[in-house]
């Protein structure tokens, strides 16, 4: 299978990680125009899978180091399966509930609180975890994250939203981050972090763990969006039968944005191997400042917003972009 054996080329790969996770939200939006959200996140999650059987059969079982995905599924533990498994279960719930939030406030708003949390929570969690870089390069670079996330809040009331559609705009981007601080872990738990090449019997290669934690995202979509589907956050319940009334370019466009994130997921545990699971993670997580740009600029979700939201807006960038410097740093 493919190892990254170079910091800088597991940096780079966290880069890409970042333009994925903070750019496939686009399609949600792009979506959003003929179909619900609901609808849209049933044909995420098949890319999603799609991608992960991609990168296995491809990457995963090519090369003369390592484990191919077949004999590394099959010599996986019950444990790192159920671990990975249970990891996808706990992402699925906090990404539903991110694409609630997205729906409800726009990316420029879900994707800092949100995903901003989950950068600072999942952080720690994963240095906990398997410490590896410098605590206090890597924790300085999360505090400046944490004042972004707080000038994003300031920067929503601006917007002139009812306080009723604020609160609940909020508040499921908050549930979601917390959701999504604690899956990495699960997920990195199932495999040898320290020995890509020859990991320890019964646990599993990056590509292995990414397809058992895809199908605990597919499978349990089944429960998690099927209840959302019948008690949404935003109108009027929609059924099966309004998913299969979807035209192919419709649904093609919702598997394009689960293949996006698929491919940052792919790559950001590869990466972790070299970089370690925290700052990983936490670069990975840096696409809150990408999803911010999309929304601000592109999809221009502060056009009706009062005209000193741009100082609170630029303040941001900078404070991501200085703790995701630090992040790197930590690293080295």
């Amino acid at each position: 299978m493919f190892i990254v054996h170079n910091y800088t080329l597991a940096v780079i790969f966290c880069f890409i990680t970042m333009l994925c996770w903070g750019s496939w939200g686009n399609t949600q939006k792009l979506a959003a125009r003929t179909w619900r959200y609901e609808l849209f996140y049933w044909d995420y999650v098949v890319g999603v899978l799609l991608f992960s059987l991609i990168a296995a059969f491809t990457l995963g079982s090519i090369g003369n180091e390592g484990r191919s995905f077949l004999a590394d599924l099959m010599q996986a533990s019950g444990s790192n399966m159920l671990s990975a498994f249970v990891g996808g279960i706990i992402f699925n719930a906090s990404n539903i509930l991110l694409s609630a939030a997205i729906a409800i406030a726009g990316m420029s708003v879900a994707f800092p609180l949100g995903v901003g949390i989950a950068l600072v929570l999942g952080v720690v969690v994963n240095y906990i975890g398997a410490q590896k870089g410098d605590p206090m390069l890597l924790f300085l670079g999360v505090t400046l994250i944490v004042v972004a996330i707080i000038l994003n809040a300031l920067a929503y009331r601006s917007k002139g939203e009812t306080q009723k559609s604020s609160f609940k705009g909020i508040l499921i981007s908050v549930i979601a981050g917390v959701l999504m601080a604690f899956f990495y872990r699960f997920i990195a738990g199932s495999m040898d972090l320290d020995n890509f090449s020859s990991p320890a019997t019964g646990k599993m290669t990056p590509y292995t763990a990414v397809f058992i934690f895809s199908t605990g995202i597919f499978a349990s979509n089944f429960i998690f969006n099927t209840l959302l589907m019948k008690r949404p956050f935003v109108g009027a319940p929609v059924s099966y039968k309004d998913y299969f009334s979807g035209n192919f370019s419709t649904h093609l466009t919702g598997v394009l944005g689960g293949l996006i994130w698929g491919l940052g997921n792919s790559l950001n545990l590869i990466a972790a191997g070299k970089a370690g699971a925290a700052i990983s993670y936490g670069l990975g997580q840096g696409a809150t400042m990408v999803a911010a740009f999309w929304g601000v600029f592109i999809w221009k979700e502060f056009r009706d917003a009062r005209k000193n939201v741009n100082g609170k807006l630029a303040l941001m960038f900078l404070l991501f972009i200085a703790g995701i410097v630090l992040i790197i740093a930590a690293g080295k």
